[in-house]
Formats: structure tokens, sequence, C-alpha cells
């Protein structure tokens, strides 16, 4: 009974969270894939300087809540990935608390979200946005297979070995009589972030509308993977011609037409 009794105890401290942190106020943001990777490779750098840095200006002539807010990019090594961006700050989101946990299962409050914000790069710099872009979707395009010659062509490895032969026949009737799977049924494998993009840019240049079903169909993607990457890229027509479709939003369909000029 002691023992028992223990356990339960062990059970409930371990459940336990942290809240002395609670009433720190947290920013949410939303980033684009380039400015999350940098952040982490500088993260993961030894010297530990300022990533970015965020400006605040207020308009006197403005409403009190006209605060605009900009993000600069620290370093000069960000390529030509934009420097400057401008965060837009949503005024109505469902509250929401940010909690940690340690390796060893230890589980903290961090504080609770007080502005949510959408990065996105400034106008004066969208063009070295477009320019990255291209260069992304180029690099995606070289083929990197390639041929080896096997030096051993007598076929060894190749031949069934004494023992084999019963059971790759037995194989074979059992695949024959097996069911064929349906493409539905099958499970669709994660693809790079990165690399999909590149595949929805090249598609959005084959034509500029799309449903869900058909880009599943050509990406061969998780539907709710999908959703993710068009809800960052695209705009949702809800009505009108194109009904219940996908299209690049303005920024990125520029990028994709001077693509496609070059």
């Amino acid at each position: 009974m002691e023992e028992d009794g223990s356990n339960g105890s062990n059970s409930t401290a371990s459940t336990v969270v942290d809240t002395a942190k609670s009433e720190r106020s947290v920013w949410l943001m939303k980033c684009p894939l380039v400015v999350s990777k940098s952040w982490q490779a500088q993260a993961a750098a030894s010297d530990s300087h300022p990533v970015s840095k965020v400006v605040v200006s207020l308009d006197p002539l403005l409403p009190d809540d006209s605060l605009q807010f900009t993000m600069e990019m620290a370093g000069n090594d960000t390529g030509n990935m934009p420097k400057s961006y401008s965060l837009d700050m949503f005024k109505d989101f469902v509250p929401m608390c940010i909690f940690t946990e340690t390796n060893q299962g230890r589980v903290s409050m961090e504080g609770k979200v007080e502005h949510k914000f959408d990065m996105k790069p400034h106008r004066e710099n969208m063009e070295e946005y477009r320019k990255m872009c291209r260069e992304r979707t180029n690099k995606s395009m070289i083929k990197t297979r390639q041929i080896q010659v096997i030096n051993n062509d007598r076929g060894v490895h190749m031949r069934p070995m004494p023992g084999m032969v019963g059971l790759i026949a037995s194989n074979y009737k059992d695949k024959k009589k097996a069911t064929p799977v349906k493409g539905s049924d099958v499970k669709r494998t994660r693809r790079d972030r990165g690399e999909l993009e590149d595949i929805m840019f090249k598609l959005f240049e084959r034509q500029p509308n799309w449903t869900l079903k058909q880009l599943v169909q050509e990406t061969d993607q998780p539907a709710q993977f999908l959703k993710e990457i068009l809800n960052e890229l695209c705009v949702y027509n809800k009505r009108g011609t194109n009904q219940g479709t996908y299209e690049l939003k303005p920024e990125y369909k520029k990028s994709v037409e001077d693509t496609g000029a070059e």
C-alpha cells in the first residue's frame, strides 16, 4: 500500500506546471521560412549576438492605435534575403499562452501572448525577395541524379540463390492475390517544405488557379500539410468565377511572372 501511495505522489508532482512567468507578455509571430532558418543558424553559432531588432513607429496625427511595427535583420551575411520586414498586427485572436517542456519532463509557462504578427518583406525589398525565390526555383530544377557503372557485370548478385526459387514463386502468388490499395489509402510522405514551395510555384506557372484536390494529386502530399503551405502563399477564392480555388498572393504572383518571363 505504501508503494502505491508513493507512485501516486510522483505522478502528481510530474504534472505540476511552473507558473512563475505566467504574467509575462510575449509576441507570437509568423515569419518566412528563410528568416526562421537564418535565426536558427545564428542561434547555433558560438557567439550570441542579436539576430534582429524591432522598430516601433507612431504618427501623432493618426489615432492612438496607429502603431507601425517593422523588423530589421542583423548581420551582413543574409545574401538576397531582405533585411527589412513589416509586421502586420492582428487585432482579434484567440487568447493563448506559451509553454515549454524540458528533457526531464518539467513543464513551465513562459507567458501569455499579447500581440500576434504576420511578417512579410517591405515593398522596397520585394525585388530582393523575388530574386531569392527565383534562385531557389532554379536550384530545384537542377537534376541531381547520377548513373553508376557496376563493375561486376556477371549478374552474380541478380541470380536467385539455391533454395530461393520456391520462396520467390510463393511470394509472387501472394502478391497477385493481394487486394490493390486505393490511391487515397496510401500514406503520403511529406516533402521538404522549401522543395514543396518550389513545386507549388512551378504549378502556378502552368495555371493561375488550382483546387485543393488538384494540388494533392499533382504534389502527392497530405492535404493538411498542403493547406499550411497554401495559407502562406495563396489566397482562397470564396466567390466569383474562380470560387473554391487557390491563387498566389500578389507578392508571390509577381515573382512567378518574372520567372516565367526569364
